[in-house]
């Protein structure tokens, strides 16, 4: 038997896949970034002006005004304590406590008032009521008991509107408060009023008139 073959080279081309951390030994390693400013385009403005760059302390800033506002409708004088400012928590408090006192008063007699008056209308129709007559009443009538029941509930859905003013400017003190953290209120910004002598001209001669000069120092 006889074997017929082709003998021939070919040159073998070898593919070594090399590790990236074999040829750069610090790809592995943690890269730190470093914290870049944010940059923030104004809408409308054209894009060959400037960017506005805000570092991360001037946003910071920027976020206290809304934070002071949340966290003063979630508790009244929060916000005020957070800006450093805790003198106006008891003011704040004050008005709120006040504004509860008056609506508990005025409600109150405005129930009597409504009950005897149902007591009454209820023994006019000759309907069972188990409730009596209040003796402070007695000597009221009707249309003066209608008059009373009007004013104490009139005075108790003002005590309610006079509430949430005070909790709206509880919100609006805190956050105008935090908006003018960094506003200057130095001595050199101030409104004075301080008295002077003014020369006014009477007969060919000059007399100083006392007078009050006010500034506005800027």
């Amino acid at each position: 038997m006889a074997f017929t073959g082709s003998v021939y080279s070919q040159t073998d081309t070898v593919v070594v896949k090399v590790d990236s951390a074999m040829s750069n030994p610090d790809s592995k390693k943690p890269k730190t970034i470093a914290k870049k400013d944010t940059v923030v385009r104004v809408a409308g403005e054209k894009p060959d002006k400037p960017a506005v760059v805000k570092d991360s302390a001037r946003l910071a800033i920027e976020k206290m005004p809304g934070q002071a506002a949340r966290r003063s409708a979630i508790l009244p004088g929060l916000g005020q304590i957070k800006n450093g400012r805790w003198w106006k928590v008891p003011f704040i408090y004050g008005g709120l406590v006040g504004t509860a006192l008056v609506f508990e008063f005025n409600h109150r007699y405005y129930r009597d008032i409504l009950t005897e008056l149902q007591v009454r209308y209820n023994e006019k129709s000759n309907i069972p009521d188990g409730r009596e007559h209040n003796p402070e009443y007695a000597n009221l009538d009707e249309t003066a008991l209608l008059s009373g029941r009007d004013f104490y509930r009139r005075n108790r859905d003002l005590s309610v509107l006079v509430g949430l003013g005070v909790y709206a400017i509880n919100i609006i003190d805190a956050y105008v408060d935090a908006k003018f953290f960094r506003w200057d209120v130095s001595d050199e910004l101030a409104f004075k009023v301080k008295p002077s002598l003014q020369s006014l001209p009477t007969h060919a001669s000059l007399v100083p008139v006392p007078g009050i000069k006010i500034s506005l120092a800027l």
